[in-house]
């Protein structure tokens, strides 16, 4: 496989997840950092590090709705659901996991 096929490859995996999120709006971002060690966020900033390593000019804002495929704060309204004692307590555990310090 060349250079450039592995890059279109993980490009097309890279669309294929953000498409899978976007549908899967019944997904809490504390359920996927509780259970992966991280969410759609954590998506943005890597995709604005990216951006920022190229030399391209974005902001945190444009990064989340590329990923949330909608300004954040109309995802937030649409789609986010107040977390549960229990949801916030397995957050905290599992930063414990995915950051040790």
């Amino acid at each position: 496989m060349t250079d450039q096929e592995t890059i279109e490859l993980e490009a097309a995996a890279f669309r294929r997840l953000i498409e899978h999120f976007r549908t899967r709006t019944d997904v809490q971002n504390i359920d996927m950092m509780n259970l992966a060690g991280f969410c759609r966020n954590c998506l943005s900033k890597w995709y604005l590090a990216a951006a920022g390593e190229k030399g391209i000019e974005m902001d945190y804002n444009k990064a989340r709705e590329i990923i949330y495929g909608m300004p954040y704060d109309e995802w937030k309204e649409k789609y986010q659901k107040e977390a549960s004692a229990d949801q916030l307590n397995a957050f905290d555990e599992a930063i414990k996991q995915h950051d040790p310090k």
